[in-house]
């Protein structure tokens, strides 16, 4: 059973591994093709956090983020494959963080073909966002093992 479930993890962070894998071969100098997709999208949505918030969001280069993207994915898998909440947690903000930025179905008009493709991979990333979740509180609900010993108890005649 214990096979399983890590071959289970093991398939569950190869979407992550993949990504990651592909996001560091194309890196480059300035971050690579998923720095130049990432920047308006980022910027559309630091305007909306601006105007809806008020809060003046700092200026970050692409590339830092694509690398702090590739290392949560990375070391989250890593963390998550032996069983960790941690590495959960990792990817579980990744997911948090990246979704509403990457498939902003919200800017397009439901007629548009943008829309449906943006809004499936957003769904797609709730998914595994669900799953994240599923797996911290499994984890947290299973009781740990004790190794203490229970004392006996002497016999009374």
């Amino acid at each position: 059973m214990a096979f399983m479930s890590f071959l289970g993890r093991l398939l569950f962070v190869s979407v992550f591994v993949l990504s990651a894998y592909q996001e560091f071969n194309e890196f480059g100098v300035d971050g690579g093709p998923a720095s130049r997709l990432l920047k308006p999208k980022f910027n559309l949505f630091v305007k909306h956090v601006t105007t809806q918030t008020g809060i003046q969001v700092p200026h970050v280069e692409m590339k830092h983020l694509i690398l702090g993207a590739i290392i949560m994915k990375g070391l989250g898998s890593l963390l998550f494959v032996f069983g960790s909440s941690f590495g959960a947690l990792i990817l579980l903000l990744h997911q948090a963080i990246s979704a509403p930025i990457l498939y902003d179905f919200y800017n397009y008009d439901a007629d548009k073909k943008e829309f449906a493709q943006l809004f499936v991979n957003f769904t797609q990333s709730l998914a595994l966002l669900g799953a994240l979740l599923f797996f911290i509180g499994m984890k947290n609900s299973m009781p740990r093992r004790s190794s203490k010993k229970k004392a006996v108890k002497a016999k009374t005649n």
